[in-house]
């Protein structure tokens, strides 16, 4: 059975309406007209805020920049699911940031805040109750507060020692009623300051991957260094070992190769199951690792990625690969260690 004919079943079984017929709300609109409608709309939004993005965008980042604390963001209703998100993606680009939700914050939380802090209010009607407290605290004790909010004139953007201002459009939702295009324009303007900062700062993919260790991003920043074999677990003998001594290496290691290394210890070459393959003959014994090694190996250094690792493996047909850091044999790393750290 096709994907498609498992969705039509569905579709039959539940009585699902069909796209193309007309919505209650607005009857002279289907459902994929009335989709289309709403991405249209919030997409002029963003389109009209980053032409309207003034050097108060610049005021605000320079204020997050020099905060030695954390960004409180908070927001109420549909502006606080926003704002918990805001906050997320700025604690995971490097910028220190935590959600405050403003009815706690009335009932103790304000001591979450610190002088040390600067504080982002999302509110589109800049008239919402419920965040007074914690604007009259970040007044009573000087903590810079930048604000997102839709209303220019009012008491939020007053009292706001920086006012982003959004642009007015209509409200996605057919009654022009439920936050749509507001949220957006504010998560936008949210996600825009969060890059920004990292940008400022610097933030490199190092320190994305040590905030993101887990999931398909960490993966992919995954290095070598951090899944290699390090000291006894590396198979390595001298050049001109025999090559009873070379198997021994080889069984015990379990890597199916060995590293040759000469007098200064810079590797001359590797021995794989596929070079004793190779050399298979009554005479093998009594030949030296030199007689049998592959000269100039594959090899890769300990600040690759991992996924560069298996790359190479992958197109090289082998398993396993030496780590070199100046020439000098520091690890190793096999496809099962990139396999088992979830890099594909």
């Amino acid at each position: 059975m096709t994907r498609q004919s498992r969705v039509d079943d569905f579709l039959r079984a539940a009585d699902v309406v069909d796209p193309l017929k007309k919505t209650a709300s607005r009857p002279e609109e289907t459902d994929l007209e009335a989709a289309r409608r709403v991405l249209e709309t919030e997409a002029r939004a963003i389109d009209s805020l980053a032409v309207t993005l003034d050097n108060h965008f610049e005021y605000a980042l320079d204020v997050f920049t020099k905060c030695s604390g954390r960004i409180i963001v908070t927001g109420m209703g549909k502006s606080g699911h926003v704002a918990r998100k805001i906050a997320a993606t700025m604690a995971s680009t490097g910028t220190p940031a935590q959600f405050v939700h403003p009815g706690e914050a009335s009932h103790g939380d304000l001591g979450m805040i610190t002088r040390d802090d600067a504080v982002l209010v999302l509110s589109n009607s800049g008239e919402t109750s419920e965040i007074n407290d914690i604007v009259s605290y970040t007044r009573r004790f000087r903590i810079p507060l930048v604000v997102i909010t839709a209303g220019q004139g009012s008491s939020l953007a007053e009292a706001a020692d920086i006012a982003l201002i959004t642009p007015e459009f209509e409200e996605a939702c057919s009654l022009g009623l439920a936050p749509t295009t507001s949220t957006t324009v504010m998560l936008a303007l949210g996600d825009a300051l969060a890059v920004a900062l990292l940008n400022r700062r610097g933030f490199s993919t190092d320190e994305f991957h040590v905030l993101h260790p887990l999931g398909r991003l960490g993966t992919k920043l995954v290095r070598v260094e951090d899944l290699m074999h390090r000291g006894d677990e590396v198979p390595l003998i001298d050049l001109g070992t025999l090559m009873p001594e070379a198997l021994l290496a080889m069984t015990n290691k379990r890597f199916g190769c060995v590293g040759i290394v000469g007098s200064t210890g810079c590797l001359s070459g590797v021995i794989t199951d596929g070079d004793l393959r190779r050399h298979m003959n009554p005479d093998l014994l009594n030949k030296t690792t030199d007689d049998v090694m592959t000269t100039d190996p594959k090899t890769i250094p300990p600040h690759a990625l991992a996924a560069e690792a298996l790359e190479i493996m992958n197109s090289g047909r082998i398993t396993s690969l030496f780590v070199v850091e100046e020439e000098l044999p520091i690890g190793i790393i096999h496809i099962h260690d990139c396999l088992r750290a979830g890099i594909v």
